[in-house]
């Protein structure tokens, strides 16, 4: 089997939000990401890893697409911290070979996943 190039990772993902400010703070205070805004319709995010964006250039899309999974040391703690921010928690802790994880829903509906092998 060979290694697939460079240009097929994955590396960006981007998020059609209503509000920039709401997802900025939302996901600043449950996750410690940082921005920088490129006008009003759109800002990028960065976890400190990997790259994406929000935009208002479209109307949100949760349903459908691919299911967004972050990683946490602490898996109670990270749950603990998107419920403080707002978040919905959509699927409480459960465990799966290879750790556990949890769901939530964001303000625009977007269903994101938390997991930990703790």
């Amino acid at each position: 089997m060979t290694t697939p190039p460079e240009i097929c990772r994955i590396n960006y993902i981007e998020l059609n939000v209503r509000n920039i400010d709401q997802a900025k703070a939302f996901y600043g205070q449950a996750f410690g990401w940082t921005f920088t805004d490129y006008g009003p319709a759109y800002t990028e995010f960065s976890d400190g890893a990997m790259k994406g964006g929000f935009t208002t250039l479209a109307p949100p899309s949760p349903a459908g697409g691919p299911l967004v999974i972050l990683y946490a040391n602490q898996l109670e703690a990270a749950r603990g911290s998107v419920v403080a921010a707002g978040g919905t928690i959509s699927r409480e802790i459960f465990a799966f070979p290879g750790g556990r994880r949890f769901h939530f829903k964001d303000a625009d509906g977007y269903e994101l996943a938390v997991w930990s092998n703790d």
